[in-house]
């Protein structure tokens, strides 16, 4: 409420709403704003002007209306409240209350503001069922075979933290229809067919409810060991079907009222989604209800599309469920997407054989118990919520509705502020609930609305005061049909000329200002089709104000005789700008990044360089590592001492913790390191706390590394150097080598392609040869015919 209280100050020089609302009556008044008041006095006023009856309270008093000023507030008032238990295991049979009160009636007037408080507290020894969902596809054989005995080794590990302790199992695979899995008539029996790695395994099931909550830990190591694994055809799993099936079913699951109830879904791969099913002809969406059958078989897996996320969230707030995802590394982040829109659920890492799965159980139920939130069921449209957390450390945290870092037995308080933005028809009652996350617990608020004045109830028909003319009611005459005036005293087709100057607003201006009718000494104002016209002479409307983009008063105010009287939450001359710094805030809680103003809803940022919605990109800013370094600087020069005064200042805002080692195991943790003056380098972490400090690991002495041996180099380069000579005269080696080889087969090669030997060379000539030549010729008159050699 001061939000609205420090505006109307800063509106009130500017604008009084009250007498600018021209509220006809009692009711009218107390609409326009907390802070009008409205005057039931029978004479008020002076008799030569019209004194507003709907003012300020002061006012009001300082025009002579004392004792008879209608103006309700808001209020509320506990209607049932049982002390908080300190402890969950009770042998008188008594319920543990966690949350306190449990019953809160709120009166409210529009616009004012009322507050209570409630508590929540973890207690000690709080029952607790767990419900072991596992994923029971082929991938997951190797975890199957590392939980045979997991009942007996978590009861032991779970009963250090409460007496009472149950558990119970159920295995999925996904929906046994094409594409998810095998369908064809060979696979019927044994999806496996035909895969060497594991030729054997069982029919593809949706889900399966296999031991009901026991604390007989034999039993759940003895159903796990009758297991099985199965084979689907895609990546993705029916987990989702399965936790929808392990909330509802609470007959069946066997949940207990008054248990901290947790599921944990073990998985390798990512999950099937609402619209997922339309691969497989499932259209019509999952509706949310129980469907196991006798043999506690899941048996709308064929029939119903997968859940949706919102659907899940419902049903797992619905039954007080906490859902912990225990998945692989490779997707950590899907699953921790999950968790932000599925209120309560955490999620762990499981190593790949599932061997840390007790210690991932044990992780997850301890940060559940360390956080409170606080969730809003069945919140009427007309209300506005405000949250403020006081947490464990004694500070205030407005506009946050969930503590973290809370211990067992911590009590956390939360105040809750209630306002209404209008009024119902009258005898209207509401209701809605107040739950923290995962409890069973819950606050039931119930809403009356306080939009009539007392006076509204001493009505005095045909009264007297009015002339006999009219009823009487709240300091003012409604006149009966046909009659006019501030007493009735008036009828209407009467001449009232000598009260027209009564209709002018001032000397010189026109009757009624030019947009009504005289009648009897009042104005009787125009109709418009643009709105509204009113006030003693016409001279107001409602809709001749500031618009922005064309919407009068941006639509987050009313219009009232030319002025726009903006809802909570906004300010201006046309109310184009919201009060509201929440989408200023940055991820690490601070307004535009501590580097801009929030003006409007929206960061100016006037850091140079930076920008984003929050002001939260910089390059050229100092960065968070240059900022704490400053003060892990002056802890080493002053011998880690925080509590010396210049650490002390520079160190106000940080928790520091001294490590021998820096391990930068948590997600949030941001690593720093710098160089020292003696060439060290020294390392830190950080990461912001909910409280809005800094959690500082420090290591406690910088990491130094020893000077080089100039020996060493030196032979090093030498040797060096004489490798690569070596080397390279190798590699000549081997070049030239092969070159020659390369030439020598081309010789060989060519020598073997000659057409013809020696002997027979065209060219060679024996070194005797024998001629024979034909002739004739006459010797001593012989003639002869013979060879001459």
């Amino acid at each position: 409420m001061r939000g609205v209280d420090l505006r109307w100050q800063a509106n009130k020089e500017r604008l009084n709403m009250c007498t600018s609302g021209s509220a006809s009556s009692c009711e009218e008044c107390l609409m326009i704003h907390p802070k009008c008041a409205w005057c039931s006095k029978e004479v008020f006023g002076s008799s030569r002007s019209v004194t507003s009856r709907c003012d300020l309270r002061v006012n009001l008093l300082q025009n002579g209306c004392g004792g008879e000023i209608e103006s309700p507030a808001s209020s509320a008032w506990v209607l049932r409240s049982l002390p908080l238990s300190s402890k969950g295991s009770s042998t008188a049979g008594m319920d543990v209350i966690q949350m306190a009160p449990q019953e809160v009636a709120v009166d409210l007037r529009p616009g004012d503001q009322t507050t209570f408080r409630l508590q929540v507290r973890q207690v000690e020894d709080y029952p607790v069922d767990l419900y072991y969902l596992m994923d029971l596809s082929l991938s997951m054989k190797d975890d199957l075979e590392n939980i045979r005995s997991l009942g007996t080794a978590l009861a032991e590990e779970m009963r250090k933290l409460t007496s009472n302790f149950r558990l119970g199992f159920g295995s999925f695979v996904d929906k046994d229809i094409s594409p998810f899995s095998y369908t064809a008539p060979r696979y019927q029996t044994n999806p496996c067919t035909g895969y060497k790695l594991f030729p054997n395994c069982v029919p593809s099931f949706g889900f399966r409810h296999l031991l009901p909550l026991t604390d007989r830990v034999d039993s759940f190591n003895e159903e796990v060991r009758k297991q099985r694994v199965s084979r689907n055809r895609d990546a993705p799993e029916g987990g989702f079907d399965a936790v929808l099936q392990a909330a509802v079913c609470k007959e069946k699951i066997g949940w207990r009222k008054d248990a901290l109830h947790l599921l944990v879904l073990t998985t390798d791969d990512v999950p099937h989604i609402a619209l997922d099913g339309k691969l497989g002809g499932l259209v019509q969406p999952h509706d949310g209800q129980c469907h196991l059958s006798d043999a506690n078989e899941y048996t709308a897996s064929d029939q119903m599309d997968y859940p949706s996320l919102a659907l899940l969230g419902e049903k797992l707030a619905e039954n007080n469920i906490n859902l912990i995802f225990a998945v692989t590394k490779n997707h950590y982040m899907l699953y921790k997407n999950f968790t932000a829109l599925i209120p309560g659920t955490t999620v762990e890492i499981l190593h790949g054989d599932s061997k840390n799965i007790i210690q991932l159980i044990i992780n997850a139920y301890s940060s559940i118990r360390s956080k409170v939130e606080l969730s809003v069921w069945d919140q009427p449209e007309d209300l506005n919520l405000f949250f403020t957390a006081t947490c464990q450390d004694g500070l205030s945290y407005p506009n946050q509705r969930k503590c973290e870092g809370l211990k067992i037995g911590d009590t956390a308080s939360f105040d809750v502020s209630v306002e209404a933005w209008s009024c119902p028809s009258k005898h209207t009652e509401h209701t809605f609930t107040l739950r923290p996350v995962g409890f069973r617990d819950s606050l039931r608020v119930v809403v009356t609305y306080n939009c009539t004045c007392g006076c509204s109830t001493r009505l005095e028909p045909d009264s007297t005061r009015c002339s006999g003319n009219g009823t009487y009611v709240c300091g003012l005459c409604e006149c009966n049909p046909s009659y006019l005036g501030t007493k009735c005293e008036c009828q209407e087709g009467e001449n009232q000329s000598i009260y027209q100057n009564l209709c002018r607003e001032a000397e010189g201006k026109p009757l009624c200002s030019g947009r009504g009718e005289c009648s009897c000494n009042q104005c009787s104002c125009f109709e418009s089709e643009f709105g509204k016209i009113y006030g003693p002479f016409c001279e107001c409307d409602n809709f001749s104000c500031a618009r922005n983009k064309g919407i009068l008063c941006s639509g987050h105010g009313e219009c009232h005789c030319g002025e726009c009287k903006c809802h909570a939450g906004y300010i201006g001359d046309n109310c184009n700008c919201s009060t509201d710094i929440s989408t200023c805030r940055a991820k690490d809680g601070q307004i535009c990044s501590d580097r801009g103003h929030c003006t409007c809803g929206q960061c100016q940022c006037t850091e140079p360089g930076a920008f984003g919605e929050t002001c939260e990109k910089c390059p050229t800013c100092p960065d968070a590592c240059s900022t704490k370094r400053e003060c892990v600087e002056c802890l080493l020069v002053h011998a880690r001492k925080s509590d010396n005064q210049t650490c002390h200042h520079l160190c106000k805002d940080e928790v520091i913790t001294w490590v021998d080692s820096i391990v930068s195991d948590e997600q949030e943790a941001v690593l720093c390191f710098y160089k020292t003056p003696k060439d060290c380098v020294m390392m830190f972490t950080y990461a912001e706390l909910p409280s809005g400090k800094s959690n500082l690991t420090v290591l406690r002495e910088p990491e130094c590394g020893t000077s080089p041996n100039a020996m060493t180099i030196l032979l090093a380069v030498i040797g060096s150097t004489l490798l690569i000579g070596i080397a390279l005269l190798a590699i000549w080696k081997l070049l030239v080598t092969i070159h020659d080889r390369r030439e020598f087969a081309k010789f060989q090669s060519e020598r073997s392609r000659a057409r013809y030997e020696m002997a027979s060379n065209p060219l060679y000539r024996k070194p005797i040869s024998t001629h024979t030549v034909d002739f004739t010729f006459n010797k001593f008159n012989k003639s002869y015919n013979g060879t001459v050699d």
